[in-house]
């Protein structure tokens, strides 16, 4: 049965009695599995293979809450299969709640006949799981929560600074499981499953179609060695996921055309970005980017450069005002379009569109599951990647935040320039993320019907509410310089046009700025 990790009079077994149907808060308990994390138990192992830190809180319909950790009953134990095996193997735990710090392990990840983690929990009937960061082992990489959707289990993801909190704990299992991910990808007897059909190697595509200057850059980004075109720089890539053996031959996958091809759009059809900028006097002009991905993001802002100052209508402006060219936020946001985009909906492709109140960048799909637009929408969503190998890339060359969609670093650049929050919506096929290019943008984009109904402090209010996720009354009135009365009429004509939110009563009350 295996060494014990600690004495069974000695276990570190917590368990909480509370009032039955009281609603769970699920930040303490994220807390709570965080620091069951902190007690796994080490495990000895000759091969010195890292083995994760999971912490595990499940959250019982009657009110009972208790925490596992791996390891703790028996090395090597999944923190999961303690809680559900060990701890309550003869009870009904339908309804359940369970919180857990790493994606649990997928179906085939154990060696037969024994059931992993996510099985386990499906077949529990547990209700909700919250998973703290997504597991890179190439038995697992996503497979876990997917198998959990798809079996009707609703899904939730940690915190962002506790995710971090989980990462840095586990650096050297993370480490290791990444490179056995890439190894993997070599061994064609290796059972993995495949996020996305891009991860194939492209018939009839080879190395002469993808791009020197492209791959040279990349080179130079990510402090490479090794010369391009050389067999160690090839392996590299191929170790990536962007190269494929086929036959004798080494072969550009989808996510390695889509990277480095001369022409991606040949074989790919939603690749790219489409650019259109709509000048002041009712002029277009159109550039399309079908070149390396890798390669777009500085082509974008070279195309715009120039041209940005040129889409303004004076008219808008107030004398002194002073227009930002926000290129990073620019940068940001098409990358993470072109990362994050689902690349399954054929014939879809990324757009930016410039006018003279805003940059709109447009992406093909809705935000990957368990994120959701409200997130997005706070500057709040977890971190989770849709196509995490084309996120290595631009990670590793330092071109965007290293992991999800770059919500603290959008968020931040907006307030660094004092312009209003950045917008997301969804309109059915494609994600929208709308930079504001000054303090006015944002109040042209309520649109005709809801200006002609605010007066003119109502609209220098507005300037300065779209910078803000939240206010109270006394913030308001201290900022806009309005006595209570004032402010007070002032909020509850923006919640009856539906601008803002009222959450909370008395002294509490907060009125949540609408962003879509």
């Amino acid at each position: 049965m295996g060494t014990k990790g600690k004495a069974a009079d000695q276990l570190p077994i917590e368990r909480e009695s509370m009032r039955k149907n009281q609603k769970i808060d699920p930040r303490k308990m994220m807390e709570k599995a965080v620091e069951a994390m902190r007690q796994s138990v080490h495990e000895p192992r000759a091969d010195k293979k890292a083995s994760p830190l999971v912490g595990a809180v499940l959250c019982k319909p009657d009110g009972t809450v208790e925490t596992a950790c791996r390891g703790e009953l028996r090395h090597g134990d999944h923190a999961e299969y303690t809680l559900l095996e060990r701890k309550h193997r003869d009870e009904r735990l339908d309804g359940s709640v369970l919180f857990t710090t790493l994606e649990p392990c997928a179906p085939g990840a154990r060696k037969h006949p024994k059931l992993s983690c996510a099985e386990r929990i499906a077949l529990a009937r547990i209700k909700e799981v919250w998973v703290g960061i997504e597991d890179p082992d190439p038995t697992v990489d996503r497979q876990g929560i997917k198998y959990l959707q798809d079996h009707g289990v609703e899904l939730h993801l940690f915190d962002r600074d506790l995710q971090r909190e989980i990462q840095q704990v586990n650096t050297a299992y993370i480490d290791q499981a990444r490179e056995r991910a890439a190894e993997a990808k070599q061994n064609k007897s290796s059972k993995l499953s495949a996020l996305s059909k891009l991860e194939d190697a492209q018939t009839g595509v080879t190395l002469k179609d993808l791009s020197e200057e492209a791959l040279a850059s990349y080179r130079e980004k990510a402090k490479m060695t090794e010369t391009v075109g050389s067999a160690k720089f090839n392996r590299r890539l191929a170790l990536q996921g962007f190269l494929r053996q086929s036959g004798r031959k080494l072969v550009p996958t989808g996510l390695g055309l889509l990277l480095f091809g001369k022409s991606p759009k040949d074989v790919i059809q939603q690749a790219g970005l489409k650019g259109t900028i709509d000048y002041p006097n009712g002029e277009h002009e159109i550039q399309d980017f079908d070149g390396p991905m890798i390669l777009i993001p500085a082509a974008v802002e070279r195309w715009l450069r120039d041209k940005l100052p040129n889409v303004i209508d004076r008219s808008q402006m107030t004398r002194g005002e002073k227009v930002i060219l926000p290129f990073d936020s620019v940068r940001e946001s098409v990358i993470n379009a072109l990362v994050h985009r689902d690349y399954d909906i054929a014939g879809a492709t990324c757009h930016l569109v410039v006018t003279a109140n805003a940059i709109t960048v447009k992406s093909p799909g809705e935000p990957p599951l368990p994120v959701r637009l409200e997130q997005l929408q706070a500057f709040n969503a977890p971190m989770l990647n849709r196509n995490p190998k084309l996120q290595f890339v631009f990670g590793g060359t330092k071109l965007v935040e290293g992991r999800g969609l770059g919500m603290r670093t959008l968020g931040a650049l907006a307030e660094k320039y004092n312009l209003p929050l950045p917008q997301y919506s969804f309109d059915g096929v494609y994600l929208h993320l709308i930079i504001y290019r000054h303090a006015k943008g944002a109040v042209q984009a309520l649109g005709d019907k809801i200006l002609r109904l605010l007066n003119e402090d109502e609209r220098k209010s507005w300037e300065y509410l779209s910078t803000q996720t939240s206010v109270t009354r006394k913030q308001y009135a201290e900022r806009m310089g309005f006595d209570v009365r004032k402010a007070q009429r002032h909020l509850k004509r923006f919640v009856k046009l539906n601008l803002l939110q009222k959450v909370g009563a008395s002294s509490a009350t907060e009125y949540k700025v609408r962003k879509a």
